[in-house]
């Protein structure tokens, strides 16, 4: 998973990733206090590199993380909003 881009970002920032092996992958965002707030992919996917959106619209300015996790594989990052 690479680090989002543009962070700082407002209100929308790409979020691009790399599966190795096809399977099951979920990429969350949560806020500061670990509460999820968007689920932005929970699904199949094949092998490749792919790329997702997350609109902060209705959220506030603030630190935000997203994790991606797939078969036993997890990371988390960090993404700032500025509005």
């Amino acid at each position: 998973m690479y680090q989002n881009y543009p962070n700082p970002f407002n209100p929308v920032t790409k979020i691009t990733f790399n599966i190795p092996v096809s399977g099951n992958i979920s990429i969350r965002v949560y806020d500061i206090t670990g509460k999820v707030i968007k689920t932005l992919v929970n699904e199949f996917r094949n092998a490749g590199t792919y790329y997702t959106e997350f609109n902060g619209a209705d959220v506030s300015s603030g630190v935000y993380y997203y994790k991606m996790e797939t078969g036993n594989f997890s990371e988390i990052k960090k993404m700032i909003l500025l509005k």
